[in-house]
């Protein structure tokens, strides 16, 4: 297997590497051990705050590393105004650490004054696009900075959808000039959920505004009905069939920054390095063929 060098990233960019997600449990062992990975990735919403061992511990490291800020508190989906303290917070910590990406999820999580702990679908209606397109113009504008927005895993879907999601994030990709956090383990949960061909999907998507990629793993589980049901919990390696679209993707994009996503059932430092790695071997063999 070819070792020859991944290519670097140009500045204000990840490198086409793979990355994992930073967790509290491993940030002495990150500092101790100085992995070989790509990039980190934190939440947004954990590092609200002005001080605290957190941010100690994230000013070390990103010293040494690549830095993705991924928010999952935005609602950039709610059908209400964008909660602007919340965006000033988002501000000042990327003010703060000069990451090289920021990504956001299509997806809801607030009404009124309540904040839902869940990333909620929305229907992929004119209303929602105008609305979506609204918000994610005014998260750029306010930040100066371009987003990725990723694609959801999704359970149901609503009967006044006139587009599908494909067409629903071209159209704003299109409109708003964001890019695409292309999550391969959404995309294979949400259409083994609606019974869709994966591969069609993915072709229907703006593959030419990807400027990340997600894996996770997924739970299995079965619906009301006694059909297949996966659930995007992040507490497992990722999966067969989702490697096996990495592949693909790749095969027809080139290397790309990757995430290895896992928030639940946490392993040690060395395991998530090890799963990163089997994702960096496969840009390697890209970027070597």
């Amino acid at each position: 297997m070819s070792h020859s060098p991944l290519p670097h990233a140009p500045a204000g960019q990840l490198p086409a590497r793979a990355g994992i997600g930073l967790k509290s449990r491993h940030h002495r062992d990150v500092l101790d051990a100085r992995p070989d990975l790509g990039f980190f990735e934190v939440h947004a919403e954990n590092y609200m705050v002005e001080g605290g061992p957190f941010h100690r511990y994230l000013g070390e490291i990103r010293q040494d590393y690549p830095l993705s800020i991924h928010g999952v508190g935005l609602s950039i989906g709610a059908d209400q105004p964008l909660d602007m303290a919340h965006l000033d917070r988002l501000a000042t910590l990327l003010g703060r650490y000069q990451p090289e990406s920021f990504s956001e999820h299509l997806a809801w999580s607030t009404h009124g004054d309540f904040f839902l702990n869940d990333l909620l679908p929305l229907a992929y209606d004119r209303p929602s696009l105008e609305r979506v397109c609204r918000h994610i113009d005014q998260v750029q504008d306010h930040l100066q900075r371009r987003m990725l927005l990723e694609n959801p895993a999704t359970y149901l879907e609503f009967d006044s959808s006139s587009l599908d999601e494909a067409e629903f994030i071209s159209e704003v990709v299109k409109r708003t000039g964001c890019g695409l956090l292309l999550d391969l383990n959404n995309a294979h949960v949400s259409c083994t959920n609606h019974n869709r061909d994966v591969r069609a999907y993915l072709n229907a998507l703006p593959l030419h505004a990807v400027g990340e990629i997600h894996l996770a793993g997924f739970a299995e589980d079965r619906d009301a009905a006694g059909a297949r049901l996966l659930i995007d919990h992040h507490g497992s390696p990722v999966d067969a069939a989702v490697w096996a679209l990495y592949d693909e993707m790749i095969g027809r994009l080139g290397p790309l920054p990757t995430l290895i996503e896992r928030d639940n059932d946490i392993p040690a430092l060395a395991m998530l390095v090890r799963e990163a790695h089997q994702a960096e071997r496969r840009l390697r063999q890209e970027h070597a063929a």
